[in-house]
């Protein structure tokens, strides 16, 4: 599917105007119209984005958010156009198959694309690197999620991550929990990478500054293990209890621990939405939990960047009456290969080029969120934490 959307504006000076004057201005004007609607048909080339993404399957609608953020700025810069290019974007259900996933990036291949959008998975990502996909394809990956440390040390040269990853994530909830006196601190955590990675992470910075004394647990996310972990958690009489995993383990492993009596603070990482932990937990057991952010609040009115996005979303999803933080994140990954295309000036756009242009370009600045290749191949270290209130709301 290809979006594309051009607009353009005509202005004129009020008044009248008379006699040979007046229609020759008219005529030009409906020539310069005329002209101005072939601009499409004229346009150098595109630029060709992909999103390869579980949209069924996936019990949660991460990718679908993400899609939608996508969507919103392209229809926002295809209105003008980059350096005399129109974005062409795509996308492919993976179905939540590792499998699938590389058969659908072999076929995304064949258009030859600028660059990889978001895609989502710990395993999808994995197995990207571990068969060296990259490596023999010339395409830039652009902010795959999740932000596990092992994707990103060493990574590639060729992945590329804007949200804070999930070392970056744990770093805040952990101080964060020492700020509140919590010094005994279970980790729940699943048995895929993003749950071991993370769960490495914790026992590292855990011993950092003033301890925390880190106690781990892993879980398949059946409903009958996560139960036993659950009554393991119990047991530790942790103070706080941190959930790493994916988006659904989160959200289950906060109902399982409420359902097991674990009365004590919980905190998540940005994958998992408040709506889905309201959903399996009740509003009573979702209430208090606190869920690390990488992006501001999408629903926010004080930042430029907070007009820019919902400008673009409702111009396109006038529809939706709340933004998540995935609808945000697409709408930056984006706009972030963009401006860098933008940077190019009169250079063809490639991905070879791409992946130099970020390095080069230094810090952008979106109107209160920055990025900054000039040092690596991660963007961002933004961290906040929300916390899910008595109305099961998100408040920043």
């Amino acid at each position: 599917m290809q979006v594309f959307k051009s607009n353009f504006s005509f202005y004129r000076r009020e008044g009248s105007e008379s006699g040979g004057r007046g229609l020759l201005r008219g005529a030009l004007a409906t020539l310069w119209l005329g002209l101005a609607g072939m601009a499409p048909a004229l346009a150098a080339s595109d630029i060709k984005l992909v999103q390869i993404g579980p949209f069924t399957v996936l019990p949660t609608a991460d990718a679908t958010q993400v899609n939608q953020g996508i969507k919103a700025f392209v229809n926002q810069a295809n209105k003008t156009g980059i350096n005399g290019h129109r974005i062409a974007f795509s996308e492919a259900d993976d179905r939540f198959s590792v499998d699938v996933f590389v058969e659908q990036f072999g076929k995304a291949l064949q258009d030859k694309p600028l660059a990889l959008l978001s895609p989502i998975g710990s395993a999808a990502v994995k197995r990207m690197l571990d068969d060296k996909l990259l490596d023999s394809s010339d395409i830039v990956v652009m902010n795959a999620i999740p932000g596990a440390e092992s994707f990103r040390a060493p990574g590639h040269p060729k992945l590329f991550h804007i949200r804070a990853g999930d070392k970056q994530q744990i770093e805040k909830i952990i101080n964060h929990v020492r700020t509140l006196g919590i010094r005994r601190l279970s980790v729940l955590y699943e048995d895929l990478p993003v749950g071991t990675s993370g769960m490495a992470v914790a026992r590292q910075v855990a011993t950092l500054g003033e301890g925390v004394d880190i106690k781990g647990v892993k879980s398949a996310i059946a409903p009958a293990d996560l139960a036993k972990a659950s009554q393991e958690v119990g047991t530790q009489s942790p103070q706080g209890v941190l959930i790493v995993g994916t988006p659904r383990f989160m959200a289950d492993g906060v109902a399982a621990l409420r359902k097991g009596g674990v009365s004590q603070a919980i905190f998540v990482l940005s994958y998992v939405p408040a709506p889905l932990i309201v959903k399996l937990a009740g509003l009573e057991g979702a209430r208090g939990v606190g869920i690390a952010q990488t992006f501001p609040n999408p629903n926010g009115r004080t930042l430029p960047l907070h007009r820019d996005f919902q400008v673009a979303m409702k111009a396109l999803y006038p529809q939706l009456q709340e933004y998540t933080p995935f609808h945000l994140e697409g709408y930056i990954t984006a706009r972030t290969v963009a401006e860098a295309v933008r940077r190019m000036k009169d250079k063809d756009p490639s991905p070879s080029v791409l992946a130099s242009t970020l390095h080069s370009m230094g810090e952008l600045d979106f109107g209160g969120f920055r990025v900054d290749f000039s040092k690596g191949n991660v963007g961002s270290t933004f961290v906040d934490i929300g916390v899910i209130g008595s109305d099961g709301r998100l408040r920043y």
